[in-house]
Order: structure tokens, then sequence, then C-alpha cells
């Protein structure tokens, strides 16, 4: 019996005809489309892009080379080298995050106890050259010197919220 009845369905055509009709229902709707480059769509703050390093007010760097944030990694993006400072401070000498190994999951961001790595909004970039999706620790710095404004803004707005 389910044999003659999708015989039957199929060659009466009836899965085209329902398709059809739900294209000719949806046909003069109000289109949702963006135009990308002259619309933007609103974007979460939470939204996880481009990663940056931070520096604290008087300009030093914040990362303490603690390494927490290279072992959390599920991606094994991170890649950290260390050297401890005249003061007995330890700092990086290295810090590296391939981005096409990050699945930019925020993890390495609250694994950091000094709010060091974070993910900005940032997500127009691309690469032109192989090997410019390892970014460099001067690359991060200058993503978070020229976004800090709002990096703090993005984590004033979170600590609101939470």
């Amino acid at each position: 019996m389910n044999a003659l009845r999708h015989f039957f369905k199929s060659f009466l055509l009836l899965e085209l005809f329902r398709g059809m009709m739900l294209t000719g229902r949806n046909l003069f709707e109000r289109k949702i489309t963006v135009q990308y480059p002259d619309e933007r769509a609103p974007q979460s703050p939470r939204f996880r892009g481009l990663h940056a390093l931070r520096r604290y007010p008087n300009g030093e760097e914040r990362c303490i080379a603690c390494k927490l944030c290279e072992a959390v990694c599920p991606a094994l993006a991170i890649t950290i080298e260390s050297q401890q400072r005249e003061d007995g401070s330890r700092r990086t000498t290295r810090y590296d995050i391939d981005l096409f190994k990050c699945i930019f999951c925020g993890f390495c961001e609250e694994a950091c106890p000094v709010d060091s790595i974070v993910e900005t909004r940032i997500f127009e970039y691309h690469f032109e050259n192989r090997g410019d999706q390892i970014m460099t620790k001067d690359k991060l710095l200058a993503v978070g010197d020229k976004h800090e404004d709002q990096i703090a803004a993005d984590r004033a707005a979170d600590a609101a919220y939470r």
C-alpha cells in the first residue's frame, strides 16, 4: 500500500507543487536581506572576533606569562614563550595565535587572570600573504592599543550585565 501511495505522489509531482505553494506564499513578503557594505546588521557586545593584547594605563603590557590561555586552548592555537625580567616578574617574549587554528571559543579570554587577552568585535580582517594569519605579540598589542576604548567599554557593559 505504501509503495503504491509513494508511486502516485512521485508520479503526480505533489512534493514539487507543495514547494511551489510555499514559495508563492513567501514571494511578496518583506525582504530581510542586509546590503552589507552599506548597511550593518546589529552586533552583540559579546561577539568574539579578532584577538588583542591589552596594556595597563601606564603602558606596561598586562600579560604575566602564566600560560593559562595556552593550556586551555582546545585548538592548540596559542604559543607562549616567557622570560624573567630584572625585577623578578615574568613577561612574554613570544605570544603567537594562529587564527587558522583558532575556533574563537573565548576560553583564553576567560582563563586570563589579568584580563590581558581579549577578543574584540572586529570581524573585518583578511590575509593576503602566507603567514599573515599568525598574530604575533606586536600585532596583538597594536590591535589592543588601537581599540582600547571599545574594549574597555565592552568590559564595563559586561560587568554591569553580570
